[in-house]
This record gives C-alpha cells, sequence and structure tokens, in this order.
C-alpha cells in the first residue's frame, strides 16, 4: 500500500510539472511602413473614430429595422455562425488532450473447455496513455486551436460588418433609382404635355414639323428612361431582400433619396493609424500569426522524448461476491519514453513547414495593415472630393432650372426658338440625374468609411 500512495504521489507531481515548457519563438512585429495617421481635413474635428457604431451611425429608422431583419436572417453570417462554432468545439477537444483521461472498468470472463468452467470478475479505474506535457507541444498545440477560434470570431464579424454595409447601399441604390424613376416621369409627363401643345401650334402653323420630331425624340427619350428605371427598382428590390434574408416590408422601403439618409459621425483630425487595428480582419490575421507561432513551438517540441502513463488500480476476484474484499486489490503503472531516433527528416520538415506557414501569416497581417490603411485613405479622400462636387452639382441643378425657365418664358415672348427650349430641358434632365448620382455616391462612400475603419457593434467590441 505504502509503494502505491508513492506511486501515486509521483504521478500527482509529474502532473503538476508537465506543461511548464514553451518553445514558442517571439512573434516578430510586423513592417508595415505606413504613416501615423491619415491627413484629414480641418472640417472634420469632431467625434471618436474609435466608438463607430451603425446604430448611432444609422439616422434613418427604417434602414435601421432593415439592418436588423439582416443580422437576424442573412444566410452568409449564419455560416460565419456556424464556423465560429466549429473552430470552438475544436478548441475544446484539442485542450481536452491536455487533460489525464480517467475511466472506469468492470469485466466479468468466463472460460471452459475440457477443464471446468471459470469466472473472474475486476473492477478498476485507469489512466489512459497521457502525454506529459513537459516541452509544451500539447500546450502550443491547445494554443493554436484557441487563436484558430479567436480568428474565426473575427471573421464572422468581417462578415457582418460587411453585410451591414452591402445592405446600406443596396438601401440607399434602391433609394436613389426611386428618386431617378421618379424624376423620369415627372420629365415625360411635361415633356408629353409640351408636345400636345406644340402640336397644336403646329397646326396653327406657329412651329415647324422639326420641331415636332425633336420633341417627340425627347418624349420617347423619357418614356424609355421610365421602363429603365422601373426594372431597376424592381431589381434593387430584388437584391435588398436577398441581401436581409427575407422579403422587406414596404413599410421599411425608402421613398427616394431624400434627406433621410445614412451618416458618419465626422473623424477626427489627425485620427491615428492604429485605428485600423480594430478591423476584424486585421485582428483575424494577428490571431491567425499567433497561431502559427504556436505551431512552430509545437514542432519543436516533437524533437525532444515524450514520456506518456498509463495506470490503473482495482480489485480483481474469481467470485463476484468477494470482489472488494480484503486481499483482491492490485494497482498497475506502465510509464513509457518515446525518443525520436529516426524519423527521415520528417521532424525538420514539418518545422520548416510551420515557420514557413508563420512567414506567410505575417505578410498576410502586414498586407491587412497596409490595405486597411489605403482603402481609409482612399475614402477620405473621396469624402473630400464628393462633398465639392455635391455642392457643385446643387448648383447646376439650380441653375439648369433656372435657365430652363428663361428659356420657356423667352420662347412663349417668341425671343427664342423651340431648339432653345429643347436644349435647356435636356440639361435640366441630366443635372437632376447626376444630382442623385452624386448623393447617392457620397452616401454610399460615408458607408465604405464606416466599413473600412472598422465600425461595428461596440459590445461585440469591447469583449
Amino acid at each position: 500500500m505504502a509503494k502505491f500512495h508513492g506511486l501515486t504521489l509521483a504521478l500527482l507531481t509529474a502532473l503538476s510539472t508537465a506543461g511548464c515548457a514553451t518553445l514558442v519563438p517571439d512573434t516578430p512585429a510586423p513592417e508595415t511602413g505606413i504613416p501615423a495617421q491619415w491627413q484629414i481635413p480641418p472640417d472634420r474635428q469632431t467625434g471618436d473614430a474609435r466608438t463607430l457604431d451603425w446604430r448611432g451611425v444609422v439616422q434613418d429608422a427604417r434602414l435601421q429595422r432593415v439592418l436588423e431583419q439582416t443580422l437576424a436572417n442573412n444566410r452568409d453570417l449564419r455560416v460565419a455562425a456556424l464556423n465560429v462554432e466549429r473552430a470552438r468545439a475544436q478548441y475544446r477537444i484539442t485542450r481536452a488532450n491536455r487533460l489525464p483521461v480517467l475511466g472506469g472498468n468492470l469485466t466479468q470472463t468466463r472460460s471452459g473447455g475440457d477443464a471446468p468452467v471459470s469466472e473472474s470478475y475486476s473492477a478498476s479505474l485507469g489512466l489512459a496513455s497521457f502525454e506529459l506535457d513537459l516541452f509544451g507541444r500539447m500546450r502550443n498545440l491547445s494554443e493554436a486551436a484557441v487563436q484558430q477560434f479567436f480568428a474565426q470570431e473575427e471573421n464572422r464579424r468581417a462578415t457582418q460588418l460587411s453585410l451591414l454595409a452591402e445592405t446600406g447601399r443596396a438601401w440607399l441604390t434602391l433609394a436613389a433609382d426611386q428618386s431617378l424613376l421618379a424624376i423620369a416621369e415627372d420629365t415625360l409627363q411635361a415633356y408629353q404635355e409640351t408636345l400636345r401643345l406644340t402640336e397644336r401650334r403646329h397646326e396653327l402653323g406657329a412651329v415647324s414639323g422639326l420641331e415636332i420630331a425633336q420633341m417627340r425624340a425627347q418624349v420617347e427619350t423619357a418614356r424609355g428612361d421610365v421602363a429603365r428605371y422601373a426594372a431597376q427598382v424592381q431589381l434593387d428590390r430584388n437584391a435588398l431582400d436577398l441581401l436581409v434574408g427575407m422579403q422587406v416590408a414596404e413599410a421599411d422601403l425608402p421613398q427616394g433619396m431624400r434627406d433621410e439618409e445614412i451618416a458618419l459621425t465626422p473623424l477626427p483630425a489627425g485620427v491615428a493609424s492604429d485605428v485600423l487595428l480594430r478591423r476584424p480582419d486585421i485582428r483575424a490575421a494577428e490571431h491567425a500569426l499567433l497561431a502559427a507561432s504556436a505551431n512552430i513551438g509545437a514542432a519543436r517540441a516533437a524533437f525532444f522524448p515524450s514520456i506518456s502513463l498509463t495506470a490503473s488500480a482495482g480489485t480483481a476476484s474469481s467470485d463476484f461476491s468477494g470482489l472488494f474484499d480484503a486481499g483482491t486489490r492490485f494497482w498497475r503503472f506502465v510509464p513509457q519514453i518515446n525518443i525520436p531516433i529516426f524519423q527521415g527528416g520528417a521532424l525538420r520538415a514539418n518545422l520548416k513547414v510551420a515557420e514557413a506557414n508563420r512567414d506567410i501569416a505575417l505578410a498576410s497581417y502586414e498586407k491587412a495593415i497596409q490595405t486597411g490603411f489605403r482603402e481609409v485613405a482612399d475614402a477620405l479622400v473621396q469624402e473630400q472630393a464628393l462633398s465639392t462636387r455635391r455642392a457643385a452639382a446643387e448648383n447646376l441643378l439650380q441653375a439648369a432650372r433656372q435657365a430652363e425657365q428663361l428659356s420657356s418664358a423667352r420662347r412663349d415672348a417668341g425671343r427664342d426658338s423651340y431648339l432653345t427650349l429643347l436644349d435647356t430641358q435636356r440639361t435640366r434632365y441630366a443635372a437632376e440625374q447626376a444630382a442623385i448620382a452624386i448623393r447617392l455616391a457620397q452616401q454610399a462612400n460615408r458607408v465604405t468609411l464606416y466599413q473600412v475603419l472598422g465600425g461595428g457593434v461596440e459590445a461585440e467590441n469591447a469583449q
């Protein structure tokens, strides 16, 4: 009995000291070569780029409801969430390998032949082959698994962020096409009324047949635009329904490109570029790098001897009623040392593969940071340019409308020909379309700016 307790104490001591070593190299710092901050115009000096949250960014209540439905129903996001659960289960499996596996066993044996039939019974509690993690191999594999789980979680957040942005852009595109359809319908109605009046004047000999033909061309052009934009609106609705994962209610659809638009909290001047580290794709690349470093530690540990322990203790008797009587106890302790002697270069090749994977993960991490910096810089440049272009488009539209009014008055007064009025009408129509396009581009770029800065649900970011 004393020997059994001594072996048990030795076993517990070995288990407590297992895993105290690690061969993981230091994770190299990325060399991105990006500036410390972006150049942001001085007129955007309020707010905090680190507190972006789509619920505070989106102003329209209808769009907020649509985004909530997207998060609840989109199949791509559901697949991403299931990938996270799979990675979580894989990590738990790997973590379980670091713990001893205990099992109980109750056995009955009957044997016979020419000899009389004999029976024996045994009950035991055993420790299956358990590897002492003296050099951290199992711990490193567990660390790699947990980093891969974190990477999958960040990929899920990246999918969520992309879906929010895509849904916002789809909703805005639908709003813009609705406005373009309304403009085309109003223009068609106005052209048809003008054509009717022109035909009456032609009957009186006041206008030529050329003006009638040109006016009819204007009408048919507007009619074609109405059909084109009507089809595009339906296509936009289909695309929005696919993103949301269900049919969007009429009450949640936009009603044209009005002032109820999505907007971003203005950025502070000189915001530091390390705000990129909140982006889920960059976080995922960082976790992939840490997982690759942990795998190097596991590959290095494979060069060293490993110790596996198997132990059991119980009772055995030829009579079931006497299974737990005195004198029936037994114990068994089987330590095993595995020493790698010749592996045909497999261990060294595995280490080279692990180091190459680490270098690839580091390069991917650096590329993710560089790509993120450029995307934010491009969006900031576009924001400034689109603000100027929108102001110019609004001024052009106002001037085109005024020119059309003056041309109509001069034509009625007989000072200008009808050809001049047709030209001003075409200019006004094109200016209205351009103004809608610029407003859509500006709002879509703000969605992109929110996305590339890594905006998301702050509660998840805190976790």
